[in-house]
């Protein structure tokens, strides 16, 4: 009996199979871990060149640097948008003290991403209920300044206390800042309710990100030290 009429065994096709899907993850692993490790950089290096003073980094030279190691490295990059299209950053619940609970940083780090594929698009953070004197809007804006985004750039909708209110309150917003459509950042299992909101809203949602599919390069580049 020759190779080609050996009978494959379930067993077998079972071995090759788990064999296979380890060698996927682990290449794949290993790219993104080198991503990690030179994205961060390359973005820190972008953001150095920029002038002092600087509204925010021009979208050719950002965006080509990321682009190309992101792609050696096998990584998808978000979609990039222009002036027109408002990048919308739902808020989650602060904590007493006024300081951010986990799920609203991890909100953030998609959000910086996004921002800064798209530097021409300006970025609206919303959310009120204030502890201690802050607004999740608040706190969102600073954090995102601290790591790049411009001052100008960021809009902070600090009165809604609900979905529906960060929908509401983000059009008017958009509305008075010419702004025609949307890419709404949230929570995924907060994606199905939000959407609707803004669709019920009149916002067109031309993309949405949620932070387990940033690019996980975006942890390292904006975590706390």
């Amino acid at each position: 009996m020759g190779m080609a009429d050996v009978p494959v065994r379930d067993d077998d096709v079972t071995s090759l199979r788990e064999v296979t899907m380890h060698r996927l993850f682990a290449h794949q692993t290993l790219r993104r871990c080198a991503a990690a490790l030179v994205l961060p950089a390359a973005l820190v290096a972008a953001l150095a060149a920029a002038p002092p003073g600087a509204a925010a980094p021009s979208a050719d030279p950002l965006a080509g640097v990321v682009g190309s190691v992101a792609g050696l490295a096998g990584i998808v990059l978000p979609a990039t948008y222009g002036p027109e299209t408002a990048i919308v950053v739902l808020g989650y619940g602060l904590l007493p003290d006024g300081t951010m609970r986990p799920e609203l940083g991890n909100r953030l780090h998609a959000a910086l991403i996004q921002a800064l594929m798209s530097p021409a698009s300006p970025v609206i953070v919303t959310g009120g209920n204030p502890r201690n004197g802050v607004t999740e809007a608040q706190v969102m804006a600073d954090w995102l300044n601290v790591r790049g985004v411009a001052r100008q750039r960021l809009h902070a909708e600090t009165e809604a206390g609900s979905t529906v209110q960060n929908a509401e309150f983000s059009a008017r917003m958009m509305a008075a800042l010419g702004v025609s459509e949307a890419v709404l950042i949230t929570s995924a299992d907060h994606m199905r309710r939000a959407l609707d909101n803004f669709v019920a809203a009149g916002i067109p949602v031309v993309a949405t990100m949620t932070p387990d599919v940033a690019p996980l390069w975006a942890e390292p580049y904006g975590s706390e030290k």
